[in-house]
């Protein structure tokens, strides 16, 4: 059960200072419980104090580091179900992505933890000319400084957590806006950090409103800024970030190709997964199916089978797969979306009726390629078939996108996978599996409008850290 009231935390301390700040129980449409929002003028005093408990972090050691994401793990272990039940609430999500997602926060902290004791550097040969003669180099890493963090509604929990967790690992002080249709778990994760030895001001989760969180672009106290959301934000956060390095975790309409060789059982029951999971709303969600011609309609047919039967409802019953959208405004969108695509020709294979913000798990084909379900990110539970006769024709397709996030690839051949390795525009490419498919540890990111830089825990520390050289010179050598 939630609280009737949470706040927000300042500077390490729990704040509740308002409770201007409704979370709608996305299934029930009913308000769940309220949240302290925060201003313009707390989220300078959270600048502020991140920047004063920087020079704290800049000497912790790496064990305290350590000790401090261990706790965390443990905590959230004591708290799983709550965890869990929260997501649930504040985002519709069926219980059983829900509990996953917590796995999946212990997960990420715990490898942050691993993480944080192996922040190397490294000794480098400088003697490369006469003149170098007597000099050695050594570098480290330090941290980059205050960062700055604003997260998305379909992952509350994991994806702050890729952002929070290698914070902490680093010794980077930061604020984190959390998603306002989905705060509470960012808050829970703030009450458990609370609870650590923390220098004061070395975190503070902030849910504000859009037109009070300038301060967390524009602000040049913080020295990166990591976004994951929507592209058109994402895109204007960058072109208003001014000097600090920026982190872009955007959209995608994934693809998944089908070869005439995969298993067709093995293929569906993850393809059904990958598109319909926590109800498409991924940005590696599955968006287009694309099937080699020797096996379409029999993939068609038992694919569209599989879906027909998928349970929607509310998201706290363990049979359900398909809960709400996050709004009615976002089901009536791709409803919107659907109908234009018939309009187009395009045909509904199952699917396609919507009550509320509930949409039915839908699928589409001979759906032209111009329309938005199919060139834009559809972010529900909707995915369109197509199919190709020649595997060069089905990279082509895959690459006909503005984004290039993750794409899935069911085939046996080594040759073919290779050569989707080397030819998809994405920033991964998953063999035997869909594009949804995410361990917490690996590089993650995408091109083109999907995204700048990776996250990982390591490769976000290396964001979230900058090179530091210490040449020696040895006099008369």
């Amino acid at each position: 059960m939630l609280a009737d009231k949470y706040p927000y935390y300042l500077a390490n301390e729990a704040v509740y200072a308002n409770t201007d700040l409704d979370v709608i129980d996305k299934y029930t449409q009913k308000v769940a419980t309220q949240v302290a929002l925060a201003d313009a003028h707390v989220i300078d005093q959270a600048i502020a104090a991140a920047e004063a408990a920087q020079a704290a972090l800049n000497r912790m050691p790496a064990y305290q580091r350590q000790q401090i994401l261990e706790h965390c793990v443990a905590r959230f272990k004591e708290r799983y179900d709550e965890l869990a039940d929260a997501l649930c609430i504040e985002a519709g999500k069926p219980i059983k992505d829900a509990r996953g997602e917590v796995t999946r926060l212990i997960d990420t902290f715990k490898i942050a933890a691993e993480e944080s004791v192996r922040i190397n550097g490294e000794v480098t040969n400088l003697e490369i000319t006469e003149r170098a003669k007597g000099y050695s180099g050594m570098s480290k890493r330090v941290p980059i400084g205050p960062c700055s963090f604003i997260s998305p509604f379909n992952f509350p929990l994991n994806l702050a957590a890729h952002k929070v967790a290698p914070a902490i690992a680093a010794g980077c002080a930061f604020v984190l806006k959390p998603a306002s249709r989905t705060p509470i778990g960012a808050l829970i994760i703030g009450e458990i950090l609370a609870e650590t030895s923390l220098p004061k001001g070395a975190f503070s989760i902030l849910p504000c409103s859009r037109d009070g969180a300038d301060l967390f672009t524009t602000d040049e106290r913080f020295k990166l800024l990591s976004f994951t959301g929507s592209p058109d934000v994402g895109w204007a956060l960058k072109a208003k970030a001014g000097k600090k390095p920026v982190i872009l975790e955007l959209g995608g309409n994934a693809a998944c190709v089908v070869d005439a060789d995969t298993d067709l059982d093995d293929a569906i029951e993850r393809i059904v997964f990958g598109a319909y999971y926590q109800s498409g709303q991924s940005c590696i969600g599955v968006q287009r199916v694309i099937v080699h011609a020797d096996i379409y309609d029999d993939f068609k047919a038992r694919y569209v089978d599989k879906v027909s039967t998928l349970v929607h409802g509310n998201p706290h019953d363990e049979d359900t797969f398909v809960g709400p959208m996050i709004a009615e405004s976002e089901a009536k969108r791709l409803e919107s979306w659907i109908q234009a695509a018939v309009a187009e020709g395009g045909q509904i294979l199952c699917g396609g009726a919507r009550d509320g913000a509930m949409l039915r798990a839908t699928i589409l084909e001979d759906v032209p390629r111009h329309c938005d379900i199919v060139t834009e990110e559809a972010f529900g539970p909707v995915s369109v078939l197509s199919k190709f006769s020649d595997f060069d024709e089905a990279l082509e397709s895959v690459n006909d996108s503005q984004f290039g996030l993750q794409a899935g690839i069911f085939t046996r051949d080594i040759y073919k996978a290779h050569k989707a390795w080397d030819e998809l525009e994405v920033g991964g490419v998953v063999i035997g599996d869909v594009p949804s498919w995410r361990v917490d540890n690996m590089p993650y990111g995408g091109v083109k409008e999907s995204g700048l830089g990776r996250e990982g825990i390591r490769y976000a520390i290396e964001d979230m850290t900058e090179i530091r050289l210490m040449v020696l010179r040895t006099p008369n050598k």
